[in-house]
Order: C-alpha cells, then structure tokens, then sequence
C-alpha cells in the first residue's frame, strides 16, 4: 500500500512539473485577465489536479496532506495565484467525504468538476418542501471563472416539519456556478489570476438533495478527513507565500536580464546585498522547515493514532500564519535589494510581492492567530479557535 502511494503521489509530481514552465508562460495572461487560462485549467483537471483531496470511492485520488503541499510549492513558485486556487479549490472537494454519497457521485462523475466559494455576508436559507429558499452574498470566490459549482454556506432559518422546534444548523449548498449572479469586484494587485470574484443568489431554491449539514463526522474513513477545512487552507496557504517568496530569493539570484552587467557587478558585489541575501535565505528557511515540521506532525497522528491532537493543531496554525508573515519579510528584503527596476511590472518581484501582500491580508494570515497559540500556551482557553 505505501509503494503505491508512493508511485501515485511521483506521478502528480512529475504531471505537475511538467505543467510549470506552462504556466510561467503564461503569466501575462493569467494576470491581466485576472483568471487562469481554461484550456490550463482543463489541462489541471484532466490530469487529476483538482480531485486530489477527493475520496477514491467517488473517483478520486486522495493524495497525502504531505505530498499534496509538494505540489502546492511547486506550482507556487511559478505563480501564486494558480497554486491559490490549486489550494482553495482541492481543499473545498474535502466536502465530498463528508457529504452523502449520491451527491458526491453528482459532483464528481464529472472529470472537470470544480467547487469556488468565499465567506457569506448574510446568508439565508429558509426550508420550504424539498429544499431550501436560498438568499444572500459570498465574497472572495476563488476560481469562479473556472469553478463548475458555486458553494454555499447558510444557515437554516425557521421552523422544519411539524415539529415547531428552531433549526440552528449549516449546511454547505451546491449550485450550478451559471445559476449563481457573479459579480466583477477583483480590482486588485495582489493574486490578481484568482478572479476571485463574489456571488448571490435571491429566493434561489435549492434541492435537499444538493445540501448537507456542515460541521458532522465523515463519511469517509481516509485520514485527510480528520483534517477540517481551516487547517487545510492555512497549511495550503502558507505553503503558497513560501513558495512564491522563494521564488523572489532566486529571481534576484539569477536574474540578469533587466541589469546591465556593471549593475549586476556592482550588486554582487556590495556588503549589505550579502547579508541581507543570507538574512532571507535564512528566515525563509527557518519558516518552511517549521511548517513542515507541523505538518508532518499532524499526519502522522492521523495515519497513526486517528486523532489530531490540540496542541498539534495549534502547532500547524501557529506555523502557517508565522511561515505567511516571514514570507512578508523575505519579499520585502528581496524588493529593497532589487533597486528601481523593482517597481515595473515586468520584473518577477513586482508579482510576487503583490502576491505575498495579498496573501498575508487574508484571514490566515491574521496576526491574531499568534494570540491564539500564546492563549493555548498559557493555559487559557483560546477566544478564536480556527484550527
């Protein structure tokens, strides 16, 4: 069993790298248009990308958590908003283990099937015979321009059946991503290819059948289901910013294409340029080896024990948002030593410094998460619990 999960997880390693300089030509397109390119996207897909955290039960192919954020690097370091979406949208198929059987199968008999959705803003979804009146707003919809279904969070309002009792559960619901409105708000500079624009709906019915209630026990028994969403994304996200500044480390390094070779010379050649060098490497090395010191933690306790522990888990939530932050720093000392070319568009670290800022706006980037591990640390009950 190991060696064949070893043999699958080289295979989308290898169909990964392969897929890289594609998308590092592709940049000014992915950019400017603010989304991926659909034939990449269906090139992604049809290689199995956007199905890695799905259950083999239903087709997928349930890679490691481990092996999964390889990947996550990999492709970061070509683009940071292809590896965001990769992230976001892998991480939201972990719904299919824990939904009922009949709507995975929905979802998933399609190859290409990809789910977007982003926080609600007052959602609500009264029951009605069947299913639900669906209503409300979902900002930060990664991928909508490439995503097949539309997710929903909402809570269910009002009275069910006859027994006059107040439901107060959520459910995640699934719409058709061309039966949603869209609208256009992704005016920014950072992560710019997500397209992450936002959706509602009004008195939108939506079946039964299409819902399940969010925050229930799995159905499926693979280890990546003990994980919840939240730590996926953050673990994702965080592997994103490293990767990306990563990359700046080594776009300094190597490039010489927009420097004279005297400037180029004299860059080498001064003393700060050296430490400040050695500082990144330094710090980016420090934050990554922590994260996958806290991941491989956490997966070992699922494969081995079934069960995630507290103090694991605060771990990996304290390394990701602290692996984003240091991400901030790397790419701001990469963006000082890179002078004045720094501030055209063309040059690599105006990207990735864009992107990183965006990144570290994000919820899992909140410095609040470090008052989350220190209360944890201290004995104390944690007042924000988004691990």
């Amino acid at each position: 069993m190991v060696k064949l999960e070893a043999k699958q997880d080289s295979q989308f390693l290898d169909f990964t790298s392969s897929i890289v300089p594609e998308i590092k030509n592709r940049l000014s397109d992915i950019t400017d248009s603010r989304q991926i390119p659909i034939d990449l996207i269906h090139k992604m897909a049809d290689g199995g990308l956007f199905r890695l955290y799905v259950p083999k039960s239903v087709g997928g192919h349930e890679v490691s958590f481990v092996e999964f954020l390889k990947l996550v690097s990999l492709i970061a370091q070509a683009d940071a908003s292809v590896a965001w979406c990769f992230n976001q949208n892998n991480v939201l198929a972990t719904t299919s283990g824990f939904m009922h059987k009949s709507l995975a199968e929905k979802i998933w008999s399609d190859p290409r099937a990809i789910l977007s959705n982003g926080p609600p803003i007052s959602p609500n979804a009264i029951p009605v015979e069947g299913g639900y009146n669906l209503s409300g707003r979902w900002n930060f919809s990664s991928g909508s321009r490439h995503a097949t279904w539309a997710l929903a969070i909402a809570p269910i309002s009002g009275r069910i059946g006859n027994t006059g009792s107040d439901s107060k559960e959520m459910r995640d619901m699934f719409i058709p991503n061309n039966e949603v409105d869209w609208i256009d708000t992704w005016d920014v500079n950072g992560l710019r290819g997500t397209g992450s624009f936002s959706f509602t709906v009004k008195d939108k019915f939506v079946s039964e059948e299409n819902t399940y209630v969010l925050g229930g026990p799995p159905v499926e028994e693979g280890p990546l289901y003990l994980f919840s969403r939240t730590l996926l994304f953050c673990a994702g996200f965080a592997t994103t910013a490293l990767g990306a500044a990563r990359s700046s480390i080594d776009s300094l390094i190597g490039d010489t294409s927009s420097r004279t070779p005297q400037d180029q010379n004299k860059l080498s050649l001064q003393p700060f340029t050296h430490r400040e060098l050695g500082q990144a490497e330094a710090i980016w090395r420090s934050a990554n080896s922590y994260l996958n010191e806290a991941v491989e933690e956490l997966w070992d306790q699922a494969i081995n024990d079934r069960k995630l522990q507290e103090k694991s888990r605060v771990n990996l939530r304290l390394a990701s948002t602290h692996a984003i932050r240091e991400a901030v720093r790397v790419t701001d000392i990469i963006y000082n030593l890179s002078g004045s070319t720094a501030i055209f568009e063309s040059t690599p670290i105006q990207r990735k410094y864009q992107d990183v800022r965006a990144i570290s706006q994000q919820i899992q980037g909140r410095m609040a998460h470090y008052d989350t591990a220190g209360q944890f640390f201290l004995g104390l009950e944690p007042e924000v619990k988004l691990y």
